[in-house]
């Protein structure tokens, strides 16, 4: 499929830069898939818009402050420019990490700017030298390996010196409210820098009315990374090389899944991350007896138009950036041209767009 079948017109005024005052104040549009209809609703009424039975399905990972300011290691230079290694300084040569996945307890994947400047072997300092990082190897599209030291103090130091990694499309600096507001009320486990946008509009109230209903509520914890954000690079969207997230399925939600599918109930995923999780497991899995099994994955799987969905039967999801894989993942699941009328429909109907945006139901 050409990605430029995945393209479609946004004004800038339709992404939301803030949040709104109250998480499940937002707008929902709700997706006919089968049909292609729709209808303009409120978050508010979701649990009365569920038909009892649906089994949903959220992300419970936590957004770390992963964005980090730093200064590289240099050596002392004379007023003649001529360097003196026995006195070694730092030189406050500004460096900008954003931490995108960890590998090991003191080893992350990150990006790094000005990554021209930053070889294998360099050493970057955060705070007042109280954390720094060796580059330990290069990956593709500027990703970097860093070893942290001391590996035991990086949680710590990052929740003192970090931020809160908001995406590109928001054109402001973080704020001291977003550590609370780009993150979900599931929010618990896990090391993600993204947040699982989809599940910023719940409050308890709408978590007890959705209960109330009787209706069954399951988690998984899956750590958004840099695949979120990654741009298509390649003409037809399949040949797209996705990088994988670190998903953890517990044994309740597999036998959630399971039993759910044995019953012919609806499987309905909180957001795209949910999607990519149990699908994953569901390709792992294929040919076996069982649909979902519990444990750790990597979440490699790339869902575009042609490609089955083994698990999910509904999707709550906020609107997705042109041309990206995560359209083409609610393209997948409710069929491109239904997906590209209502993104329509909503640009003209003034939805908010993206992470701090509204949501779409799509059953």
């Amino acid at each position: 499929m050409n990605v430029r079948e995945l393209d479609y017109d946004l004004p800038p005024d339709r992404i939301a830069q803030r949040p709104l005052a109250e998480r499940d104040a937002s707008r929902l549009l709700l997706l006919d898939r089968a049909t292609g209809a729709w209808e303009d609703r409120q978050f508010r009424e979701l649990p009365e818009l569920l038909h009892g039975d649906e089994l949903l399905v959220v992300n419970n990972a936590r957004v770390i402050p992963a964005r980090l300011s730093g200064h590289r290691a240099g050596i002392h230079a004379d007023p003649l420019g001529r360097r003196n290694p026995a006195r070694a300084e730092f030189l406050r040569t500004p460096i900008e990490v954003l931490l995108v996945r960890q590998v090991s307890e003191d080893t992350w994947e990150a990006l790094v700017r000005p990554g021209r400047k930053i070889p294998t072997g360099e050493r970057v300092f955060f705070g007042e030298g109280e954390l720094e990082a060796r580059v330990e190897g290069r990956g593709s599209y500027g990703v970097r390996l860093l070893r942290f030291s001391p590996a035991a103090s990086l949680r710590d130091a990052l929740d003192r010196l970090g931020h809160i990694p908001l995406p590109p499309y928001i054109k402001r600096a973080d704020e001291p409210a977003d550590r609370e507001r780009y993150q979900t009320i599931f929010a618990r486990r896990g090391n993600a820098v993204a947040a699982p946008t989809a599940g910023l509009h719940f409050t308890p109230a709408i978590l007890e009315r959705i209960r109330n209903r009787g209706i069954e509520i399951a988690e998984l914890t899956l750590d958004v990374g840099l695949g979120t954000f990654e741009p298509v690079r390649t003409e037809q969207i399949e040949d797209h090389p996705i990088h994988a997230e670190s998903c953890e399925i517990p044994e309740a939600t597999a036998a959630a899944v399971e039993k759910a599918w044995r019953e012919g109930r609806p499987v309905l995923a909180v957001g795209t991350t949910v999607v990519r999780a149990l699908e994953s497991c569901a390709a792992a899995n294929a040919g076996q007896a069982e649909l979902v099994t519990p444990g750790k994955i990597e979440a490699t799987i790339l869902l575009f138009p042609g490609k089955p969905f083994r698990v999910v039967s509904q999707l709550l999801t906020n609107f997705h950036l042109p041309k990206s894989t995560l359209l083409a993942m609610v393209a997948a699941f409710a069929g491109r041209e239904n997906i590209l009328r209502a993104y329509r429909h909503a640009v003209d109907s003034g939805y908010r767009f993206y992470s701090y945006g509204d949501a779409m139901l799509i059953r």
